[in-house]
């Protein structure tokens, strides 16, 4: 017998997706973050080195972008990924306010290092589902996110 209030078929169904997205989501993201914390990168270091280390140098206006987050948060990440010595940054020349960043060599060993053993971890957690199943809530993650983005 549930012990929740009804609200009607629809809301209580729409709540209950979003009650089981967010528990999945939270329980993946503290065992991610948990396992990225052994790299010695915060999540968000790691998701900078991530996307250096596979798509090259970018205006770090783009990688604000990729990862969802302010400009000044991404100014302190690479600021701090910068003293450690795994990012350079470089100014664009046709505008002086935008910087290029970059992996260095000991930012590009330290992606070949940390990736590989972070995506099998990431294989790990998967495997709760089929690849069948993985697929599938893929590809639903997609049509909801998308959905949602056309309500705004």
């Amino acid at each position: 017998m549930k012990s929740t209030k009804q609200y009607g078929k629809k809301i209580d169904l729409a709540l209950s997706l979003w009650v089981k997205l967010t528990r999945a989501h939270d329980t993946f993201n503290h065992l991610t973050a948990s396992n990225l914390r052994t790299t010695g990168l915060t999540p968000a270091q790691f998701g900078v080195v991530e996307c250096l280390g596979h798509l090259g140098t970018m205006l770090i206006g783009d990688l604000t972008k990729k990862h969802l987050v302010s400009g000044g948060n991404m100014t302190v990440i690479v600021n701090n990924l910068e003293k450690d010595g795994i990012v350079r940054r470089s100014v664009n020349k046709k505008d002086k306010r935008a910087f290029y960043v970059q992996l260095t060599p000991k930012g590009k060993r330290l992606f070949h290092a940390t990736f590989t053993p972070h995506a099998n971890f990431i294989l790990k957690l998967a495997s709760a589902l089929t690849e069948a199943e993985q697929a599938e809530l893929g590809n639903l993650l997609k049509k909801l996110g998308t959905g949602i983005r056309r309500m705004e």
